[in-house]
């Protein structure tokens, strides 16, 4: 059983792409569902499909995106920052720049899942989530 469902989900994302599959299958929730619509609109992701089970879960279906000269995918990397045993959070002055403004960081906030760049425009605080870039 896994305590960590989004370590889980980031891993399964990234071990897809480092086997350079064009889609990976994870079962869902509604974080997840929400760090997918992130990851979408951001453009790290194609597309992104919701499936029905037999049980209420349901999984997503993502299918990954490549660069079309390197072949690499889009996401080069993703990381776990707040986990079960240690939570890390940042207020909306502290919120971390990635890559120099080039990678998002996922922020749990009091208004639901959000990049940072939107929780500093709304000057809302919260858990960092993952790094990505």
């Amino acid at each position: 059983m896994n305590t960590d469902t989004i370590a889980d989900y980031l891993t399964r994302i990234r071990n897809a792409c480092l086997a350079k599959h064009k889609t990976v299958e994870i079962p869902a929730s509604n974080t997840k569902k929400e760090i997918t619509k992130i990851l979408y609109d951001q453009g790290f992701i194609l597309s992104f499909k919701l499936i029905d089970t037999n049980n209420k879960q349901g999984k997503i279906k993502i299918a990954l995106k490549y660069d079309n000269i390197t072949g690499q995918s889009i996401i080069r990397k993703i990381n776990r920052i707040s986990t079960p045993g240690l939570r890390k959070y940042a207020n909306a002055k502290n919120l971390p720049r990635i890559l120099n403004g080039l990678g998002i960081s996922i922020i749990s906030t009091s208004m639901g899942l959000m990049t940072g760049k939107e929780a500093k425009k709304k000057n809302i605080g919260g858990e960092l989530i993952c790094y990505l870039y």
